[in-house]
């Protein structure tokens, strides 16, 4: 009973669940940007795979005309997570700053985010759960962090207030 025990709490420990694993031949088709120009902003991101098949998403952050952001949103059907804890996301940045944002139910106007730095190398980012803090555009939301129970949608966004270019590589995206 003991080592049964022992297996189901490595087993556990040990399972993860794949959100995108991007190849050569992925389907972006659900992936979309959406950039300030929503709000006339100037701001310009592109989504695209590579030729060694990771995922690029880069542009330019402009501030014209009040503008400041770019990101991009990967939608799903609502999947229950409260078996996890974090995402882990494999990726290479330019050493910028980024938002990593989901949403637990596509009804609701917010989303959860965390910060991130990227260091320019292939690296592995993990953000807990329980650090996922409310927000609706741009500003942070009197709400509890985001309880893990399902999710939706997941985005990639940059907002800086200040003017660059921009490119981070995506490997893949895992809950664990």
């Amino acid at each position: 009973m003991k080592y049964l025990l022992i297996m189901i709490i490595l087993f556990s420990a040990s399972s993860s669940l794949m959100l995108f694993d991007f190849g050569k031949n992925s389907d972006l088709s659900n992936w979309r940007v959406v950039d300030d120009v929503v709000m006339g902003g100037r701001s310009s991101g592109h989504f695209s795979l590579n030729e060694e098949g990771h995922a690029a998403f880069q542009g330019e952050v402009s501030l014209a005309n009040n503008g400041g952001f770019s990101s991009v949103d990967y939608n799903f059907r609502k999947i229950e997570t409260s078996d996890y804890s974090k995402v882990v996301i494999r990726l290479k940045g330019d050493g910028k700053k980024y938002q990593f944002r989901l949403k637990a139910d596509s009804k609701e106007y917010y989303s959860y985010a965390a910060e991130f730095d990227t260091s320019g190398e292939w690296e592995e980012v993990e953000i807990d759960f329980e650090d996922m803090y409310p927000t609706y555009r741009g500003r942070n939301l009197d709400k509890p962090n985001f309880d893990g129970k399902s999710m939706t949608q997941v985005t990639f966004l940059i907002g800086n207030k200040k003017e660059q270019n921009f490119k981070l590589l995506l490997d893949k995206i895992e809950l664990k």
